[in-house]
């Protein structure tokens, strides 16, 4: 087992050092700003020193903080922790000096940091500008250590307490760039970790087989990472997939169950009510000979869902040709918004047994607006089971009972708060009262029932706590003597809810520290391994073009598109009509902050750039 390099920066009489030094497995190389004479001035700093030598310590003198990597050699520069307690740039420095000072240090530190290492830095009570800081000062007026730091690519993943008086023979030093103490009351230790990068999604093209043949599709750039991400993989142990077997577990106790996941059809073509287009992810099919409509509404068995793609790749590295370039392409199909036309079409095709519970599951893909709880793209189940006439009701009662069930023992391993879970009878809720999941199930047909799981927190429903909904099927779906049952269910929202996790994107996180948290498929409360992520407004305005309806949802879509989904918040700040020439102008304010990556100012301004570029093409709006 190779020693624990820990690295401490800024010692001054090293006594912080001295405490660290000897425990095992770990060597210390420990330095100081000061150059040697200066040091052994200092109070304690001579036996302190004496200690750190006596047991196998490195001390180095004469270190800038800001150009670590010029004091060690490639093969000595990999430090799996490095400490830098109350930095400061001297004198009667103030905090934008200061702040400076830590962006060259967070900058340096990350050249000499290991992959998974750790960087601690402690600051007195109310300088570094978090929550966590009480008081906290104003945010102009802290060193804004977070957002400082995520322009080296860290984030803050714990803050502590700062506890000198437990630290054997600690005493802080250098106030003013002196052999002073200072108060340290209060003090906050805050640890940053390496974030993973910003993505880079290269435009991709997905090759699916449509009975004999394969086609071809470009992905919507905005869900280029989100695809073939295997949540419901046999091997996975994300939380969705957890939530979906529990779920089945639980129904096989009331019902015989059949799994018809492998007859989906990730595209679909055809009328959907009344849902409106911009909602929809239109899908252009080359080169090959476009399938039928019978075969896209019958969800073939060969089809192969998103999490079995055949091949997908670069778009630029093939010769696939964009419908846009000139391909000939007949017809248009969409992204899966619902599963509920698959389920539908089972029963069309006679396709099920009587009392069965059919299951199907797989990833639906729907534009919306950016909200907390809008999710352009989620994991879905849905149940079907065909009884007979006036039995339905019971079977609804069996199902939300063993939904209850399910939800509620999956719960038991996650404490720190209750669910609440209820069946509301559609008719009882106002549409402005859902959220977005059931707002588009309330387009695609009646709804009976909606199954609502809320957060008892606070006593009062939350907005985003509708997870599924029930509906009977329509009377041409059926004979006069069978009613067929359907329950939807949003799988993502179910493990947000059960597992504390507040912002969707989390679901999808690329970083291993969130899959680290559910171990062999275990559900547990959440913990947020990127504390008080830095947010960022800018404001945007245009006019809009003569004669054409905004579109709002379009607009999202392409904010979506060009952060890579770091844009939390879009509002609505002004609306202005020109009283001469009758030309309206919007403005509106975007805010940027990520859930999981360090995220800092510069690469927020140019997102930014590129949504003015994107929109003015796009929308052809005129920028102000």
């Amino acid at each position: 087992q190779p020693l624990r390099r820990v690295l401490l920066l800024g010692e001054g009489n090293f006594s912080f050092a001295a405490s660290l030094c000897g425990a095992t497995g770990t060597h210390v190389v420990a330095t100081c700003y000061e150059s040697e004479e200066e040091v052994y001035g200092w109070e304690r700093a001579a036996e302190s020193i004496q200690r750190l030598q006596e047991r196998g310590a490195e001390i180095v003198f004469s270190v800038d903080c800001t150009r670590l990597k010029d004091y060690f050699l490639p093969e000595k520069r990999k430090f799996d922790c490095i400490y830098f307690n109350f930095p400061h740039c001297g004198r009667k420095a103030g905090v934008v000096k200061n702040r400076e000072l830590l962006a060259r240090f967070f900058c340096s530190s990350a050249e000499v940091l290991a992959e998974e290492g750790e960087v601690h830095v402690a600051l007195c009570n109310g300088q570094g500008g978090t929550p966590v800081d009480q008081p906290r000062r104003e945010w102009h007026n802290s060193w804004q250590i977070v957002a400082v730091a995520a322009r080296a690519g860290f984030i803050l993943s714990n803050v502590h307490p700062f506890k000198a008086e437990t630290i054997d023979g600690y005493k802080c030093t250098g106030y003013r760039s002196q052999d002073k103490s200072f108060c340290v009351e209060g003090a906050l230790n805050h640890i940053f970790t390496r974030s993973t990068p910003l993505p880079y999604f290269k435009p991709m093209i997905c090759e699916i087989a449509l009975e004999s043949q394969k086609v071809s599709f470009h992905i919507p750039q905005v869900l280029v990472d989100k695809i073939n991400r295997g949540f419901l993989g046999l091997n996975s142990n994300h939380p969705v997939q957890t939530v979906k077997e529990k779920l089945t577990a639980e129904l096989s106790q009331a019902f015989p169950l059949q799994n018809t996941d492998c007859c989906l059809s990730p595209l679909h073509q055809g009328h959907l009510n009344e849902v409106c287009h911009s909602n929809l992810f239109w899908i252009s099919l080359s080169p090959g000979q476009t399938p039928s409509t019978e075969e896209m509404s019958h969800g073939l068995a060969n089809a192969v869902s998103f999490s079995h793609i055949d091949c997908c790749r670069d778009a630029d590295k093939n010769g696939w040709v964009d419908a846009q370039e000139g391909c000939c392409i007949s017809k248009q199909f969409y992204l899966q918004p619902s599963l509920l036309p698959c389920a539908q079409a089972i029963i069309q095709r006679g396709d099920f047994l009587l009392g069965t519970l059919h299951v199907l599951s797989g990833p639906v893909f729907r534009k919306c607006l950016i909200a907390p709880y809008s999710m352009p793209v989620f994991y879905e189940i849905v149940f079907v089971c065909a009884v007979k006439r006036g039995t339905e009701n019971s079977c609804i009662q069996m199902l939300v009972n063993s939904i209850k069930t399910s939800i509620h023992s999956l719960h038991q391993t996650v404490s720190g708060f209750k669910l609440n879970i209820s069946l509301q009878e559609a008719m009882s809720i106002e549409t402005a009262e859902l959220n977005d999941f059931a707002a588009f199930e309330s387009q695609l047909s009646k709804i009976e029932y909606f199954i609502c799981v809320e957060v008892d927190t606070s006593g009062s429903c939350e907005k985003g706590s509708c997870v599924g909904v029930i509906r009977t099927a329509h009377d041409e779906l059926v004979s006069s003597e069978l009613v067929v049952v359907f329950a939807s269910l949003n799988l993502d929202l179910l493990a947000m809810l059960i597992c504390g996790i507040a912002d969707w994107r989390m679901l999808w996180t690329s970083d291993r520290r969130f899959l680290h948290q559910f171990p062999r498929g275990e559900l547990r409360l959440f913990k947020s391994f990127s504390l008080y992520p830095p947010s960022y407004e800018h404001d945007i305005s245009f006019w809009l073009p003569d004669g054409e309806q905004f579109d709002e949802i379009a607009f999202h879509t392409i904010a979506r598109q060009v952060s890579g989904e770091m844009v939390v918040s879009i509002q609505l700040m002004d609306s202005f009509q020109h009283p001469e020439t009758g030309q309206k102008s919007l403005c509106y304010r975007l805010t940027f902050q990520s859930c999981d990556k360090a995220l800092s100012r510069q690469e927020v301004a140019e997102m930014q750039q590129r949504f003015r570029k994107e929109i003015n093409q796009r929308l052809r709006v005129t920028l102000r």
